[in-house]
């Protein structure tokens, strides 16, 4: 035997008394839970020598603990703990055994999985009785909504139909119930984010997907005056166009703004422009109206890349970046998943069905007994209206648990609690043309991190002041950004309160990327006299780099070859578009 294997003989043997030792220390606990810890949460069931009474949960659970069940005939207790708090209960002398929680059954597919939003569902936590108007192309019923389409208007004169399919695909996300993929061989409940809540459908775009924004506007006044009636504490916009006047001034923000200080929390799509470069712009300063407006939630997209955990998800390249143009507000406030999402199909003949034929699922996608034939009931789409819808029944669920939280309230939270881990940088390549695009994870990519519903609902903090998302400043000889709360607001200097910080929302790490600062630094600026400049104040001016006649087509507001340029994935024919046939798949 050589030196270097007689090294590692010592070695290993050294690792198996390690190992024994541990195993011997943590003997209540299962292997799974072995060399688990720090304040990750973890969902656990503990069994005891006894059936558990309310003292015994109130003992083991402890501080930073949700107590789940109670499960007599396991004599045991469900909890939500830290890991780094497993050891204490081993230690308790009723505790007999440690089990992690498993998921069980028909699965949910990624987006729920993604935002924690299955293991809420476990709590009981759907959205039961409150209202989302989704404002959109419409929302064909069907058995994933029952008899939760409690209202429904159409201001292009149709019959509440969805004859385009992104707004069915919409409210399928929000709150579908899966009805049409719950069987015994069924092995995906394609359930929405809020499968209790009820839906209010008013439908605004065409057959095309285009509107208008008086049309928006209106559809947003009837959300105001049925609020009562329905409960809507809700609106969903995945809709959107370029930003051409600063949101003080701009019609359907401030529309969106009447609807947040009524009371409903409005969810709105980033876009999908994060890959424009036409002024070395990297993507930056893309976001759409009304997401440019400081009130909302204005969300990005991940990709879920297929698997239930998010450790592995990536940003969308075609997800929409800050600043806002004119403003330059920090957007998007979170991201959500938003690629390759399966919700509900309208219908077969629906225009984004027709034009795009592979997006509509095989029933063998959730059915292990399916065939490969096309399924009637379900397709998918990739997005930033996917990832708003996402968020949208977050809120739903949260507004279910607390009633009491106002919109700032729940933006706050939402952006508080949301996932920070993320990769430096990340680089995706379009399937179809081979272009590869690379993104970095700074706070006007990512926004404050990806939306977790299960740290929101365990979260006690109220937001003190308004969450108006602040504005970024760029220092063109320290070459620096910087945040700038408004006074008095939830995250502000003089208004925040506990964990309600900058640092704390966005993270230490979100401010900039060296993309983000060679961005502002360098994107050459040609203003209407054929001046060249840079730097902030004309590289995220609409007269000068965001001029409508060459980044923006204005030939109609909701142009989509402009828009919403194919390259985007969603892209024509998902939200605005008359389109032609594309590819609504998303990117590997």
């Amino acid at each position: 035997m050589n030196h270097i294997s007689i090294q590692r003989l010592k070695l290993f043997t050294s690792l198996l008394v390690l190992s024994g030792l541990a195993a011997a220390q943590s003997s209540k606990m299962s292997a799974e839970l072995q060399g688990v810890n720090g304040s990750t949460p973890v969902r656990v069931i503990v069994r005891y020598s006894h059936v558990p009474t309310a003292a015994d949960h109130a003992r083991v659970c402890g501080q930073d603990c949700q107590f789940r069940k109670h499960l007599q005939s396991a004599a045991a207790g469900a909890y939500t703990l830290p890991a780094s708090a497993l050891s204490d209960v081993a230690n308790d002398a009723a505790v007999t055994h440690i089990s992690l929680d498993h998921a069980i059954g028909a699965r949910l597919d990624y987006a729920t999985a993604a935002t924690n939003a299955t293991i809420t569902q476990e709590w009981g936590v759907i959205g039961t009785g409150v209202g989302v108007a989704v404002i959109d192309s419409g929302i064909s019923p069907g058995a994933d909504f029952g008899s939760r389409i409690v209202y429904k208007q159409d201001l292009t004169g149709g019959d509440g139909q969805d004859p385009f399919g992104h707004g069915t695909h919409v409210a399928g996300i929000i709150g579908g119930s899966g009805a049409n993929s719950s069987c015994s061989t069924c092995k995906r409940h394609l359930k929405g984010m809020a499968p209790g809540a009820n839906l209010i459908n008013l439908r605004v775009l065409d057959q095309s997907g285009q509107s208008s924004d008086s049309l928006v506007i209106q559809a947003i006044d009837t959300a105001i005056a049925l609020k009562s009636r329905y409960n809507i504490r809700v609106i969903n916009l995945s809709v959107g166009r370029p930003v051409f006047e600063s949101y003080t001034q701009d019609p359907l923000c401030q529309a969106v703004e009447a609807a947040w200080k009524a009371g409903i929390v409005v969810v709105v799509a980033a876009g999908n422009d994060g890959r424009l470069n036409t002024v070395n712009n990297n993507g930056y300063g893309t976001i759409n109206s009304p997401g440019n407006d400081p009130y909302v939630i204005t969300v990005g997209a991940m990709k879920p890349e297929q698997t239930y955990s998010r450790t592995d998800d990536q940003l969308a390249s075609y997800s929409s970046k800050g600043p806002s143009l004119i403003d330059n507000v920090v957007k998007p406030d979170l991201v959500a998943p938003g690629n390759n999402i399966v919700s509900v199909l309208a219908s077969p003949s629906a225009a984004l069905a027709v034009a795009s034929p592979v997006n509509v699922v095989t029933t063998q996608y959730y059915n292990s007994a399916g065939s490969p034939a096309k399924s009637p009931y379900y397709m998918v789409l990739s997005g930033t209206s996917m990832a708003a819808a996402a968020a949208s029944g977050a809120v739903a669920d949260l507004l279910q648990a607390q009633p009491a939280l106002t919109p700032d309230q729940v933006k706050a939270r939402l952006m508080l609690t949301s996932y920070k881990s993320f990769p430096s940088m990340s680089v995706a390549t379009d399937p179809t043309t081979g272009q590869s695009f690379t993104d970095y994870y700074d706070l006007l990519s990512r926004g404050a991190g990806y939306l977790d519903l299960e740290a929101a609902l365990l979260s006690s903090v109220v937001a003190n002041g308004p969450a108006l998302s602040p504005t970024v400043q760029f220092n063109t000889q320290q070459h620096t950004l910087a945040l700038l709360c408004q006074a008095q607001s939830a995250w502000s200097v003089a208004g925040a309160s506990g964990a309600l910080t900058p640092t704390n929302v966005w993270g230490s790490t979100a401010v900039a990327s060296n993309k983000l600062i060679a961005t502002y630094e360098t994107a050459a600026v040609v203003d209407a006299a054929g001046a060249v400049d840079t730097g902030l104040s004309a590289a995220w001016n609409t007269s000068a780099a965001w001029n409508t006649s060459a980044v923006w087509n204005t030939s109609a507001v909701w142009n989509t070859s402009a828009v919403w340029n194919t390259s985007s994935i969603e892209s024509t024919s998902a939200v605005w578009g008359t389109a032609n046939t594309i590819s609504l798949f998303g990117e590997q």
